[in-house]
């Protein structure tokens, strides 16, 4: 069976993986047994922020609607169930860019839901 000699391989491994440390602090960007682990750190991060991002998202949904629906006197949740009620299936991310950007929109689902 014949040698074989990894020495590209090895370098290009090496080399991706320095690439993905450019901009970290000391040894994590230059030590390769360092920032294996920072490469591999910095990924579970990047996982679980991007599920949170998702929930933030969705609570200032909330708050925006909230804040809009309190000035009609009702309650978030009261409107809500109306809509559920009602039959109107919009999702709370239009809901919050309507109540932001486009108040009279919002104001006639509102109405259509209240009969």
């Amino acid at each position: 069976m014949p040698r074989v000699k990894r020495g590209t391989t090895h370098v290009k491994k090496r080399r991706k993986l320095l690439k993905k440390t450019k901009g970290y602090k000391w040894g994590r960007k230059k030590l390769i047994k360092v920032a294996k682990t920072a490469v591999l750190k910095a990924g579970v991060h990047a996982y679980t922020d991007r599920k949170t991002k998702k929930r933030t998202r969705r609570a200032l949904w909330q708050i925006k609607i909230s804040a809009f629906v309190k000035e009609r006197g009702l309650s978030y949740s009261k409107f809500i169930g109306m809509l559920k009620e009602g039959k109107v299936e919009i999702d709370r991310k239009i809901l919050a860019d309507l109540a932001v950007n486009h108040p009279a929109a919002l104001d006639a689902i509102l109405e259509k839901v209240k009969k």
